[in-house]
């Protein structure tokens, strides 16, 4: 079995407490992770904090060449760290070196901003210049879903911009970061990454920890909410991508041969479990029916199982927890009377599978609508008016992303124009996002940027020089 150790100032560091990692598609653990102790912490903490003076007066063209480099890294391993990928998190592999090749892409795509100094000033007699520096130590939470590519986002964004971080992956899928931080231990400076692994109780104490300066997580809302509590007792400054109860709308005008693909593939990719997806469709009245059957007939034909397997196309639900949920959602589904449209079989055994399943109309205020599910289900509701439609979509706590698909895009752009989300997609969905594009969530969805200029420059803070000009002389 493989040994995996934690990056801790460019050692690598081995505990005595260990944590079972579980294959999804098995339901049965197949290695173990170390376990973080505050002592582990602390020195990551440390390490962080004793390289930040010198990489923060690093030049910005060196900082960049690093992560340019780690671009390269992990781009030129993504065989290796694909295989990993897969056992931890379930998704097929062809798809899980997607994201490791899009976290290389992604890393050096961010490389080509430059950090801006803006002149508020230059008069006769004075100039004033508002620079950006780095914060100081960046702890930097990772979820499941995306593993890789999500600590790529955090690690250039906080490194380009001067900062030193302590990143600690999900207990879900801890292994392929440890992978990703032996192959990164010589790319920075020691100390300037540091990856740690733990269960539950590893993030509030990183959170409280007083040595961080900022704070970035992906995840849940409730989580959020608890970060933003524990930030705000000595003013750590945060960024929160937290989750969304995406909605589409599909206007009477499409080419449904056309979009159906990207369609499905927008609110099923990663078996469901993307912030980004559409986790609610309206669809209009006259073309419910037709969309419903493709979408359904679309389903039928994937392959739901075992990531390693070539034809694979879904794999189960990453963890346990979350397949409880979802199973939940679905009992409360049928329970309540709701049809439900169900793809290709799933494999049967101990492996946290759930079959694609379309909920043909449901009510606006069943549990399926109402809540995320994070898993292949997709409830599609009829609607005949767009004012009501809009109402609809934005009656929600959440405002991450939305789609709108129609072939007026006029029209497509006056409803993406009136929907209360940060990202709204125009017949395409997430795969079409970029690094330059900044993200953030409306309402309980986020908390501050990330990516492009705006993202980077989130991991920053200002300051503003005032200089005077020397005096003619009379």
């Amino acid at each position: 079995m493989t040994h995996y150790q934690m990056l801790i100032g460019g050692e690598a560091v081995s505990t005595t407490k260990t944590m079972d990692v579980f294959n999804p598609a098995t339901g049965k653990p197949f290695a173990q992770a170390p376990v973080s102790t505050a002592a582990d912490l602390d020195r990551a903490v440390a390490a962080a904090k004793t390289a930040f003076p010198q990489w923060r007066d690093t030049p910005y063209a060196e900082r960049k060449k690093c992560v340019q480099r780690a671009a390269e890294v992990i781009g030129a391993n993504a065989d290796d760290l694909a295989k990993i990928f897969t056992e931890e998190n379930g998704r097929p592999t062809e798809f899980g070196k997607q994201e490791i090749l899009g976290a290389a892409y992604w890393m050096g795509e961010l490389c080509k901003f430059e950090m801006p100094v803006d002149i508020t000033e230059d008069s006769p007699t004075r100039r004033i210049e508002v620079h950006r520096e780095p914060m100081g130590v960046v702890c930097a939470l990772v979820p499941w879903n995306f593993p890789i590519l999500l600590a790529s986002w955090k690690i250039a964004h906080a490194t380009l911009t001067g900062n030193t971080i302590v990143l600690k992956p999900s207990p879900f899928t801890p292994l392929s970061t440890l992978k990703l931080g032996e192959l990164l231990r010589d790319v920075f400076p020691h100390g300037v990454l540091n990856i740690i692994t733990g269960g539950d109780e590893l993030g509030p104490m990183m959170t409280a920890h007083p040595g961080f300066a900022k704070i970035t997580f992906t995840g849940s809302s409730a989580t959020g909410k608890r970060i933003m509590e524990s930030a705000s007792h000595d003013l750590k400054r945060i960024s929160l991508e937290l989750g969304g109860n995406d909605a589409g709308i599909v206007m009477p005008d499409v080419d449904i041969d056309a979009i159906a693909q990207d369609l499905f593939f927008g609110c099923f990719i990663n078996t469901g479990q993307v912030c980004v997806a559409t986790k609610r469709l309206y669809v209009h009245d006259k073309i419910y029916d037709q969309v419903r059957d493709k979408l359904h007939g679309i389903a039928q034909a994937m392959k739901v199982g075992v990531g390693t397997d070539a034809d694979t196309i879904f794999g189960p639900i990453q963890n346990l927890p979350q397949f409880k949920r979802v199973t939940n959602l679905l009992d409360d589904a049928k329970a309540t009377g709701l049809k439900l449209l169900y793809g290709g079989p799933v494999p049967e055994g101990d492996g946290y599978f759930i079959p694609l399943t379309i909920v043909d109309n449901p009510p606006e205020n069943s549990r399926v609508v109402v809540e995320e599910a994070f898993g292949p289900i997709l409830p599609m509701m009829r609607f005949t008016d767009v004012d009501d439609v809009i109402a609809r979509a934005n009656n929600t706590d959440y405002g991450l992303a939305s789609s709108v698909w129609s072939k007026d895009l006029d029209v497509a752009k006056s409803i993406a124009s009136r929907l209360d989300a940060g990202t709204v997609f125009i017949n395409s969905n997430s795969s079409v996002s970029t690094p330059g594009t900044p993200q953030s969530g409306h309402k309980k969805s986020g908390y501050g940027i990330e990516n492009g200029l705006a993202g980077l420059l989130e991991f920053t803070q200002m300051k503003a020089i005032y200089i005077p000009k020397p005096v003619p002389a009379a």
